[in-house]
């Protein structure tokens, strides 16, 4: 169903009854990315995947700023208040933890529950923000110039995604059929609006978030990993799962094993954290 977000046209698939669980893809995904994760959530809960600005069937502007953390944040708060919900458990996947995370910030009292699975609260210093800023400005500007398919087959071959490389053939498929289904534009202002390099840090606003938070990482993305140790020291009633044999996309390479986690979190939070 389409919804008019902070001014922006947004595409939002929702499905199932109980409790309310919102989902938020990664860079170059949409809805669709937790197609199986969907299948066994909706037995126990209101699935809300949004396609996020740029992404999948949402609208692509020519305007970065509506692309921005903030802006995209205040579209999630807008698209609570039209379906009426007062709190909802969120996850988000890498480019979707990070607003999953500024949302949490921004307005705590409307999550009970926050899932990361591979994000992280931003870059900490501003000299690293710039470098990482002019690295996402020269990958969107390639987009713009060589089109999607080329940016997709360079993307799919990075070390991030190199993992992936394991699983079946028509899960691959699958992925770069979801990578080549979007516009130029949307990608390309998306990494201008909400890349790492532009986003506000939220490093030193970790201790600020009281809702329970579950962070997984794959055991083979190294990097996501010391991310994620370092955030669980950082936020009072946070634990960690690593996956073992697994890269940054969990959800996509060990879906089954994604899903339990995320349902015993969910269902019984106290006794998980107790346990590990």
């Amino acid at each position: 169903m389409m919804y008019q977000l902070n001014g922006v046209s947004y595409y939002v698939h929702t499905e199932g009854k109980g409790e309310p669980l919102l989902l938020l893809h990664g860079f170059t995904g949409s809805s669709q990315t937790w197609r199986t994760f969907i299948k066994k959530f909706v037995k126990d809960y209101q699935v809300i995947a949004v396609d996020i600005i740029g992404h999948g069937q949402s609208a692509a502007p020519k305007e970065i700023k509506p692309y921005s953390m903030e802006a995209v944040v205040e579209a999630l708060h807008e698209l609570l208040q039209q379906i009426s919900l007062s709190q909802v458990n969120v996850v988000g996947y890498s480019m979707g933890g990070r607003l999953a995370l500024s949302f949490a910030q921004r307005y705590p009292h409307l999550v009970k529950k926050l899932v990361l699975e591979s994000a992280s609260p931003g870059l900490k210093t501003r000299e690293e923000q710039k470098l990482r800023k002019e690295k996402d400005e020269q990958l969107a500007s390639r987009i713009m110039k060589n089109g999607i398919e080329e940016f997709v087959n360079f993307w799919e071959g990075i070390p991030l995604f190199s993992s992936q490389k394991q699983l079946p053939s028509h899960v691959q498929e699958a992925v770069r059929k979801e990578r080549l289904s979007h516009t130029e534009i949307g990608l390309s202002n998306s990494l201008k609006g909400m890349g790492t390099g532009v986003q506000p840090s939220l490093w030193e606003k970790l201790d600020d978030l009281l809702m329970p938070v579950l962070l997984i990482t794959g055991e083979v993305d190294r990097k996501f990993c010391l991310i994620s140790k370092e955030m669980q020291t950082l936020i009072p009633n946070a634990t960690s799962k690593i996956i073992l044999g697994t890269g940054h996309a969990i959800h996509v390479e060990q879906p089954e094993i994604f899903g339990r986690i995320v349902s015993e979190f969910l269902a019984t939070t106290s006794e998980f954290l107790a346990t590990t």
